[in-house]
């Protein structure tokens, strides 16, 4: 078995023969601009590197072991500090003790740091084959405990402790001082530190507590509540004439718990909710076909949307507006 070099895969294959479409990576080059990144041949971004590095392929073909053409992630400027070539790769400044953060902060204002623990795996959690290990730099996947674990020939883990630097074309990582031009010889720095692999990290029994984004819309006779969550393992919604209660269990000791307070009555016989795959939608039955100002009760209500196609511009539904005497459209 040998790894495919496809920018993204690195899945290791049988060379004798790889199918179509059995490999998934990036045709495209690395795309790193004011904080987000991402790959230039697809269009989702992200903030942090890990997650960058998980973004899957949007590429299908064979794998293969050819090494992958050079390209650039930015256009390369010259940096005067090159001082010397390693192994074909040039290698910029000298070594670094502390971070450029450090070199600005005047003395009175620097306080003693605490070394961060880092996290260990809990080997009693089993680890699926396969897993790929948790360290910058890694890249070893699981096998079993006595190759990857204890005193395996795989046991220790060459990684880097610190966060990648990109710094006017050159690239590394804050923890040492080696710094390169190409994205590929970034990815090939080994490790400066050795330790053990994180495969599945210590088990917590401490939820976090999370935010969803939500949005929703209304008909004559329902409104249509969507809360966007994925890796949803139990998800509840209990009914009240003037609210509902969101309860969502997601993966990684994940939940979001919210109660909606409503503008309006609900029938709550009536009421109901789907789980979807990114995302639970909950209806709302409205008691009646009167338009809703905004979800929640709102004394500042400024806009009003109303159904007909005699209730002007915007109305949606039925042939007449609807409002209830309360309403700022009454009053007038």
């Amino acid at each position: 078995m040998i790894k495919c070099t496809h920018q993204g895969c690195g899945k290791e294959y049988d060379p004798t023969g790889s199918e179509e479409n059995e490999c998934q990576y990036h045709s495209g080059a690395p795309v790193f601009h004011e904080g987000l990144k991402g790959w230039s041949c697809c269009q989702k971004r992200v903030i942090d590197f890990d997650d960058f590095l998980k973004l899957p392929g949007c590429t299908y073909g064979k794998h293969t072991d050819e090494k992958p053409a050079s390209k650039p992630v930015e256009k390369k400027e010259q940096v005067k500090e090159a001082t010397s070539v390693k192994d074909g790769v040039e290698v910029y400044g000298a070594p670094v003790t502390h971070s450029p953060l450090e070199s600005h902060t005047p003395v009175e204002t620097k306080k003693q740091v605490e070394p961060e623990v880092e996290e260990e795996d809990d080997e009693a959690i089993p680890v699926a084959v396969g897993t790929t290990c948790k360290r910058r730099g890694c890249g070893v996947t699981y096998k079993d405990d006595a190759t990857n674990r204890n005193e395996g020939p795989e046991a220790a883990c060459q990684y880097h402790p610190g966060a990648p630097v990109f710094h006017e074309g050159s690239k590394g990582w804050s923890c040492c001082p080696r710094k390169v031009l190409e994205f590929e010889e970034f990815l090939k720095i080994s490790g400066c530190k050795q330790g053990k692999h994180l495969f599945v990290g210590q088990k917590s029994d401490k939820e976090e507590q999370v935010d969803c984004r939500m949005d929703w819309y209304q008909t004559q006779m329902s409104v249509i509540v969507s809360i966007f969550a994925k890796n949803k393992e139990d998800t509840k919604v209990t009914f009240a004439e003037r609210g509902f209660d969101v309860d969502i269990k997601m993966k990684d000791q994940k939940r979001y718990t919210k109660h909606f307070p409503l503008f309006h009555s609900i029938d709550v016989e009536a009421s109901s909710f789907t789980v979807l795959t990114t995302k639970v939608e909950v209806t709302l039955k409205k008691t009646s076909g009167v338009s809703w100002a905004s979800l929640e009760p709102n004394d500042d209500v400024k806009t009003w949307t109303t159904f007909g196609i005699t209730g002007g511009v915007g109305t949606v539904g039925a042939k007449e507006m609807q409002y209830t005497s309360d309403s700022p459209l009454h009053l007038k």
